[in-house]
């Protein structure tokens, strides 16, 4: 690599951090609550050990700030940090640009759990919605995993993908028939599925904070091995790489981070597509740079669209699956689009 080449590579790097704490200030700082800027880096302040200065925000403010504003910007993190490197991971281990965190089934056992928890009256608490959730889309994914090692023989790598689009199938085929026959509950239903980044105080960065994690540390010292297995199964095994091995570990890793998140903030598409296509666009396939530069784009993407959802029509708030779309569709039609011209 030239030097000409890494310099633009650290800027681009650098760049991305500097935007990331630019896109956590701003939407720290803005808000529907009407707190003040200036009150609000002053509480912030406040919390340096030894600091003690006056922000002259009132004791409900304090608490709209830290239990209600500060957790959701933090989640937001969480989740396109997530979603964004675990599509890194789905696109490097199927050498496939197109693949995404729900290729597998995640996001419609994910919704079908949450449709089931719902209807029966559990409630968005740490046991009710996001518990089923989480188990709804692991449910898929093993379900998808064991239909395509039973049929696919030394195809895996294709017949899983399409054992996740029947998986998929059925669990939409599912959950229709729940919200058909519990129409009462529809309203609760579609606003858990086009994503919301609503929470339980700190609740719901302590549940998915474990996942995260894991999943991200795991993702990001197997980068190596994405870098081997791109240039074929064949080619791996013959520097020692096991591609089977390898392949399920990631997806299992990934899919588990995935069902985490999703299961505190719904289904929130296009994340695991947009951002690595389009960091890659920049660095190149590399996944020594692609996984963490992933990381944190996807982090900043997500907060800001939820900082545009939570704006844009205030005091209403638009659901963020419904921001990641209107960006995230048009940037899937040119993926589709370059991908035809390669074909």
């Amino acid at each position: 690599m030239t030097s000409t080449g890494t310099t633009r590579k650290t800027l681009i790097v650098i760049a991305a951090v500097v935007v990331l704490f630019g896109a956590l200030l701003c939407s720290t700082l803005v808000g529907p609550a009407g707190l003040s800027p200036r009150g609000v880096l002053l509480d912030l302040l406040n919390a340096v050990p030894l600091v003690d200065v006056d922000s002259g925000l009132t004791a409900q403010q304090h608490a709209i700030l830290w239990n209600i504003r500060l957790p959701r910007v933090v989640l937001g993190t969480l989740v396109g940090a997530t979603l964004a490197i675990a599509g890194a991971a789905y696109q490097g281990v199927f050498r496939n640009p197109l693949a995404d965190p729900y290729l597998l089934g995640v996001s419609s056992g994910a919704g079908l759990g949450a449709t089931l928890a719902i209807v029966a009256g559990l409630g968005a608490g740490t046991f009710g919605i996001p518990v089923a959730a989480f188990v709804g889309g692991v449910a898929a994914v093993t379900a998808t995993y064991m239909l395509g090692r039973s049929v696919g023989g030394n195809r895996s790598e294709v017949v899983i993908i399409l054992a996740g689009v029947a998986v998929a199938a059925f669990a939409n085929a599912g959950q229709t028939f729940v919200m058909q026959r519990y129409s009462d509950s529809l309203k609760q239903v579609y606003s858990w599925l086009l994503g919301r980044l609503s929470t339980n105080g700190w609740t719901d960065v302590v549940v998915v904070l474990p996942y995260v994690a894991v999943t991200i540390v795991v993702i990001l010292l197997f980068g190596r091995m994405l870098d081997v297995m791109a240039v074929g199964d064949v080619e791996a095994a013959s520097l020692g790489v096991n591609p089977a091995r390898v392949r399920l570990l990631l997806v299992a890793i990934a899919t588990l981070g995935t069902a985490a998140v999703v299961s505190v903030s719904g289904l929130i598409g296009f994340v695991g597509i947009v951002v690595p296509h389009a960091v890659r666009l920049l660095v190149g396939p590399g996944h020594r740079l692609l996984l963490p530069l992933s990381l944190v784009v996807g982090a900043t993407f997500l907060v800001l669209a939820d900082l545009l959802a939570r704006t844009v029509m205030s005091p209403a708030e638009l659901p963020i699956g419904v921001v990641t779309a209107a960006i995230g569709a048009p940037f899937f039609l040119v993926v589709l689009r370059r991908s035809r011209g390669v074909a």
